[in-house]
């Protein structure tokens, strides 16, 4: 969306507005449930809550003031905060307008940045730099804890009251942020993962604790004598409740650290930008800050340098880096008229470039929302996952009760029943269910991004999945779109050269790409690299153009142009026309005093890799089909070429006609993917399923798109199509396992057969295996 888009939206009373938080003290799929609850209790208000980045977009209508979403979420629980840039003071809160929403849009470009940056500063349950030091204090003292209590050689009299006050700073100051995230929970009468942990490991130690003081005597002898004796650590569990800890800690340290590299991407794509730029103001160059350039600037780039926000060169010639944003490797030459984009890099002659786009409105800008709001989103998978997590912990506190009190009734041996029912309280916490979707989703969106692919949100990885005919638009998609006089054929006693100076002249007052290619072409082949004026000139959109020069009335268009304008072609002419037609060219008649003068043939080039990236996408099950508006020939001159079967070609095909052309296949049951980057493929991209706009193409089609490739390569849809089904497929198998891992760990648990400081360790290790899953996204393609 521009900003333009952005300014008018906002500006309307009767519109949603989106607010943006971060929130401190979440800590599993729980916390995301019940702050997404109290906020959709708002009349009118939606929220999406992010437990990696531990942020909010919250959708919000005219009357609700920013205070009250970050109060409900407070009265939560939890800590809420309106996200603020990078490096600037938090905005002010007016709670009397309900229209702020505690940015200013200058800002907006930064915002995704300021996301990003936060999961360094919080993590999930704390960053692994907080998370250290009470790791380190575990270890060390739960390693003698569990060798005294497990081994009876290193058993020593009254050993229990030692083991006691080892695991003590383990379950109370280490063990802190489970303690502090339960009570903060039980007193808005709520449980999470938290509650369970705190429990399982109070409850272990409280109970040894009152068994030690009841029974003095119980580690009284050591060794040899306790087994004699019948006594030793079997109902002692302080063991139990240092290593549960100990092992949740490494785990979410180990947790931290990887979902911090699953930020990396996005934070990458976000530092491209130029920091500062030299700019020419009264005739003198300037240094100014990057943030501080406004529209109309002319900047100064050296070879070298980035470009500091989008433009157009006004001077100069160079060529151009763009591979950071587009994923592109070669480079693009660019002169005086030509559109460049900021962050990309100058590579060699000095350039001056007049920002037409700068802050917010920068592509990079753009990409970096469209890829944060992607990754805060939810994919439509996920809601198993939350209506799940909503009753989990609940659940799982009922199951305990139960376990303990079948055990207590059918055996009659307590510690059995506490050893199972605190099992079953370490193993259930649904620790890695709150991180399967939203950490693939983090790491599969970075990676896209940079790739030059802009994914817009979670539901387009199961569009991705469903797709099985893909439309191509030939000019600009499958080929460059840049044509080029190709050949000349005099059809009268007119000469070659003559023709196209005649033509070249009428075209030059154009606009359409076609004029723009033979008035290129005449004005090359003229010796002194001008072209006669036209006067009296006419144009008819689809047909041709008509004008004065040098005193004969000159025609230039398709046939049906000239037949409107009483000039007749006989079979030699047209048998001319189909024979150009035939060779892949887009023929331009030319008649000048009312007699055909000749033909001007056009050839556009395909684009290199099309054929590749054709053969990709069929080999990801997609049938592809070639939409244009020139004639069949042509288009199956180029079908033949980059490996469409003829059958899949629809050819003259006027702009309004690709939407019926996309409704024809859906109605015929195909699930219809649309690649285009012209204003008149916006409509269709909106119509069909999943809509692929080329980043080179305009922002009308780049808006009505569900996916946006930043570079001109057709391959890089092929590779937009297979990096989201594998995204898809990846949070598909983390919460296959999240949810098995539970499934299978609970009635174990509750059978006796796991130990608690197992449960521990299993819990630990689901958590990072699946962000570990979710971490390989970062190597595709490479």
């Amino acid at each position: 969306m521009s900003a333009e888009q952005i300014l008018a939206q906002t500006a309307r009373p009767d519109t949603h507005r989106m607010v943006e938080l971060d929130i401190d003290g979440m800590t599993c799929a729980s916390c995301v449930a019940r702050v997404e609850r109290k906020l959709a209790k708002i009349d009118g208000v939606s929220a999406s809550v992010n437990l990696p980045l531990e942020s909010a977009q919250v959708s919000v209508p005219a009357g609700v003031t920013d205070q009250q979403i970050v109060d409900t979420v407070n009265a939560t629980g939890y800590k809420a905060r309106l996200k603020t840039p990078a490096g600037r003071e938090p905005h002010a809160v007016d709670h009397t307008a309900p229209g702020h929403n505690g940015m200013d849009h200058g800002s907006m470009g930064h915002d995704a940045m300021a996301g990003a940056e936060h999961q360094d500063h919080l993590g999930h349950g704390g960053t692994a730099a907080a998370l250290r030091p009470r790791l380190i204090t575990a270890a060390v003292l739960t390693v003698p804890v569990f060798l005294i209590s497990m081994l009876p050689a290193l058993q020593f009299p009254h050993w229990g009251w030692v083991a006691a006050a080892l695991s003590l700073p383990v379950v109370s100051w280490s063990a802190w942020p489970f303690h502090r995230a339960a009570a903060i929970n039980a007193r808005h009468f709520a449980s999470t993962m938290d509650t369970l942990v705190s429990l399982g490991v109070a409850a272990a130690y409280l109970f040894s604790a009152v068994s030690l003081i009841a029974d003095p005597l119980l580690t009284a002898h050591a060794g040899p004598m306790a087994a004699a004796m019948g006594a030793g650590h079997a109902e002692l569990y302080f063991e139990v409740a240092a290593v549960v800890v100990t092992f949740l800690l490494l785990g979410r340290y180990l947790e931290a650290n990887a979902k911090a590299k699953a930020g990396d991407a996005l934070k990458a794509l976000l530092s491209l930008g130029a920091k500062d730029a030299t700019v020419l103001r009264n005739g003198a160059e300037a240094k100014v800050p990057a943030e501080d350039l406004a529209v109309g600037d002319v900047i100064v780039v050296r070879p070298g340098e980035k470009i500091a926000a989008d433009g157009v060169v006004v001077e100069g010639s160079s060529a151009v880096d763009a591979s950071l944003i587009t994923g592109e490797s070669l480079p693009v030459d660019v002169g005086v008229d030509d559109a460049v984009t900021g962050a990309t890099v100058n590579t060699s002659g000095r350039l001056l470039v007049r920002a037409t786009r700068v802050g917010a409105e920068t592509t990079l800008a753009q990409m970096g929302r469209l890829v944060s709001q992607a990754q805060s989103g939810k994919a439509p998978i996920a809601r198993l996952a939350d209506r799940i997590s909503a009753v989990f912990v609940p659940i799982v506190l009922g199951l305990a009760v139960l376990t303990f009190a079948l055990w207590l009734l059918f055996s009659g041996d307590i510690q059995a029943a506490f050893t199972a029912a605190v099992a079953v309280l370490v193993i259930a916490c649904p620790c890695a269910l709150g991180l399967a979707t939203p950490v693939g989703l983090l790491t599969g969106t970075g990676r896209a991004a940079q790739l030059g692919i802009l994914i817009k949100g979670p539901q387009i990885l199961e569009d991705t999945r469903t797709v099985d005919t893909i439309l191509l638009d030939k000019t600009g998609t499958v080929t460059s779109g840049k044509l080029s006089v190709a050949a000349v054929r005099s059809m009268g006693a007119l000469a070659e050269v003559d023709i196209l100076r005649f033509a070249g002249a009428v075209e030059a007052a154009s606009e359409h790409p076609i004029a723009h290619a033979i008035a290129a072409a005449a004005r090359t082949d003229s010796a002194a690299g001008t072209l006669p004026a036209v006067t009296d000139f006419r144009s008819s959109p689809g047909g041709g153009v008509v004008g004065t020069v040098e005193g004969h009335r000159v025609l230039a268009g398709r046939t049906g142009w000239l037949t409107e304008n009483g000039i007749e072609l006989d079979g030699g002419h047209l048998a001319a026309l189909a024979q150009a037609q035939s060779l892949g060219a887009t023929a331009i008649w030319v008649a000048v005093d009312g007699l055909p003068a000749g033909l001007v043939s056009l050839q556009d080039t395909i684009k290199e890799g099309s054929v590749a990236a054709i053969a990709r996408l069929k080999s990801l099950g997609l049938r592809p089909l070639l939409l244009t508006g020139d004639n069949a020939a042509v288009a199956a001159q180029v079908a033949a070429a980059v490996g469409i079967a003829p059958e899949d070609v629809l050819a003259d095909v006027l702009p309004e006609g690709k939407v019926a052309a996309v409704r024809r296949l859906q109605a015929a049951g195909a699930t219809v993917a649309m690649a285009g980057d012209g204003v008149n493929d916006a409509a269709a991209l909106a119509q069909a399923d999943l809509g692929i706009a080329m980043g080179s193409g305009t922002d009308v089609a780049i808006e009505a798109a569900d996916l946006t490739v930043m570079g001109n390569d057709l391959g890089q849809v092929a590779t937009a199509i297979e990096l989201s089904r594998r995204t898809l497929g990846t949070i598909k198998t983390n919460l296959f396992w999240a949810f098995f891992y539970n499934a299978i760990g609970i009635p174990v648990a509750a059978l006796g057969l796991l130990n608690p400081m197992i449960a521990g360790a299993a819990m630990a290790a689901s958590s990072v295996l699946v962000v570990a899953n979710s971490l390989r996204l970062r190597r595709f393609g490479r």
